[in-house]
């Protein structure tokens, strides 16, 4: 194999390893995403909202956020981000990252609202309004967090794919042919 493509192949272990990683943080945000609901079942914000389990989403959606910036700086100090495929996956990381963070600041603006809510019934409707424009939003992040991990993990994905295309190419190239010999032994 030429060095030159040796340099843009990203190990198939770590490139699985990474696959797992980002699957498994996809699901967390999808299944946090479903789960985290502000409205009630009719569609309408709870007359005494919970400022305490609001800002539960906040910190648990800062843990996940935490997480998806561990794995991106994980890859970013890697040698893999030097490749094409590399340099790819680090973008659909690096957008996961700041999804994910955007959540959590909507989040905790949720919480807040709601506690303002308790405290001054005069501005309710507006506030109601705003609690549910950040969760919804913040959801939003999370599923887009989700899709931008989904990416990067199908980069990887493609890029072993293109790895089990060119094993046999390589295979049958063999080992360079040995240089032509002079009668005597010695060669050129």
């Amino acid at each position: 194999m030429t060095p030159d493509i040796q340099r843009e192949l990203i190990p198939r272990a770590a490139a699985h390893h990474l696959i797992g990683a980002l699957n498994a943080m996809k699901d967390k945000l999808v299944t946090a995403a479903e789960r985290w609901q502000l409205l009630d079942e009719n569609g309408d914000v709870p007359a005494t909202s919970s400022y305490a389990a609001l800002l539960q989403h906040a910190a648990d959606a800062q843990g996940l956020s935490r997480d998806v910036l561990r794995l991106t700086a994980d890859f970013a100090r890697s040698p893999h981000l030097t490749t094409r495929d590399g340099s790819t996956v680090l973008r659909h990381l690096a957008t996961a990252a700041t999804m994910s963070s955007h959540a959590t600041s909507h989040f905790t603006e949720t919480a807040e609202f709601a506690l303002a809510l308790s405290a001054d019934p005069t501005d309710r409707h507006y506030l109601k309004n705003r609690m549910v424009i950040d969760h919804a939003s913040a959801r939003a992040f999370l599923r887009r967090t989700s899709e931008s991990l989904r990416d990067a993990a199908k980069g990887l994905d493609d890029h072993l794919t293109f790895q089990r295309f060119l094993a046999p190419l390589i295979s049958q190239e063999g080992p360079p042919p040995p240089p032509p010999s002079t009668p005597g032994g010695r060669h050129r």
